[in-house]
């Protein structure tokens, strides 16, 4: 360390994540990257020093947004940060709206929602974080800031404005009513991890593989098939994947119930996000499972023996058409199989479900 830099002001910035599953992170990505996002958005004359941690497994619900910046107040106390940011996959309110971010510089707290970000969070994350601390400090007034990267988080798309709740730097980041909830969907489902659901799914295509297997030998089902129209076999694919998606959810108790903890419209995004996330898991395996099976039909199935069933010329899109139903009736009876999964592989897909990390501690007295 250089002289110059010894006698530079030093501002420790603390950034939480809650619960220590998507949060965690995106938080181990920025925070390599925070300190000199800081010095280049908010004050290079600082030395930023950024150190991370874990929240809770299971954050509050029933507080909101006060909650976590209250147990964020404490958290900051205790290891001396000067600023503590929490980041959460909480989809939370205001007013109606979707809630953003909040900020309070008498607390010297924010907090950001991932889920209203939408899809794309890091790169969001990374401007609003720096804009969130340097407004912190501006409005402490303990420290000089620069006006550098001032309202950056106004430029985010996910927010539609900024709200002042009357204290003295406490403001309120919302999204809009209508793209905002789209986008708080959206991010729900990218927090939940789709990818780790599909993956829990893998005894259940292996299952709906079997199925199609033993489909695709009998002849009745090629007569099927091809006396079905477009319309009948997409109402057949739709309620095989929605069949799929409620037996998974039913038998495996992921559907979220209000309680004293867990307010009615906390509980119905749960919910929706739970079955969004499933849903996009099931479309995607049956979309393997269909293009596999069409594959297999292709392979085992000889031209001629195909049309002398169906007695008359067969085309390309008969195996398409094939596939496309036992695909269908492999997903129902892949339904059937799936009470064989890992029942914690299959409860990790619901939204308020958070299992706790392997060799999990809190971190804040590493």
């Amino acid at each position: 360390m250089t002289v110059g830099e010894q006698h530079r002001p030093e501002i420790v910035v603390g950034l939480v994540a809650t619960p220590p599953d998507h949060p965690a992170e995106v938080v181990a990505r920025l925070s390599g990257e925070l300190a000199d996002r800081l010095a280049e958005r908010v004050d290079a004359d600082v030395r930023w020093i950024v150190r991370d941690g874990w929240g809770e497994v299971a954050p509050r619900r029933d507080g909101g947004a006060e909650a976590l910046l209250d147990d964020l107040v404490q958290r900051r106390a205790d290891d001396r940060w000067d600023v503590a940011v929490c980041l959460t996959d909480l989809p939370l309110h205001s007013d109606g709206v979707p809630l953003v971010a909040q900020a309070s510089a008498r607390r010297r707290v924010a907090m950001v929602s991932l889920p209203a970000l939408g899809w794309r969070q890091l790169q969001a994350v990374r401007a609003v974080v720096p804009d969130l601390v340097g407004r912190l400090l501006r409005d402490t007034g303990d420290q000089p800031m620069s006006s550098a990267g001032h309202g950056s988080a106004n430029r985010v798309a996910a927010i539609h404005r900024a709200v002042d709740d009357g204290d003295a730097g406490e403001r309120r980041y919302v999204g809009s009513r209508l793209s905002g909830r789209v986008r708080l969907l959206t991010g729900m489902v990218r927090a939940n991890r789709p990818g780790r659901a599909l993956l829990g799914l893998s005894k259940l295509l292996v299952g709906a593989f079997g199925t199609a297997a033993f489909a695709l030998t009998t002849q009745t089902i090629w007569q099927m098939g091809d006396a079905l129209g477009a319309v009948r076999l997409t109402t057949i694919m739709i309620l095989s994947l929605v069949a799929l998606v409620t037996w998974l959810i039913v038998a495996h108790d992921l559907w979220e119930k209000p309680d004293r903890r867990t307010p009615v419209e906390l509980a119905r995004l749960f919910n929706v996000g739970t079955t969004l996330t499933l849903g996009l898991a099931t479309a995607v395996s049956y979309l393997v499972l269909f293009a596999g099976t069409v594959l297999a039909a292709a392979l085992l199935i000889d031209t001629s023996v195909l049309e002398q069933t169906l007695q008359r010329p067969v085309r390309a899109t008969d195996y398409l058409t094939l596939g496309w139903i036992i695909s269908s009736m492999a997903t129902v009876g892949g339904a059937i199989g799936s009470g064989l999964e890992d029942e914690e592989t299959v409860r990790a897909a619901a939204y308020g479900y958070h299992p706790e990390p392997d060799g999990y501690q809190d971190r804040k007295d590493r």
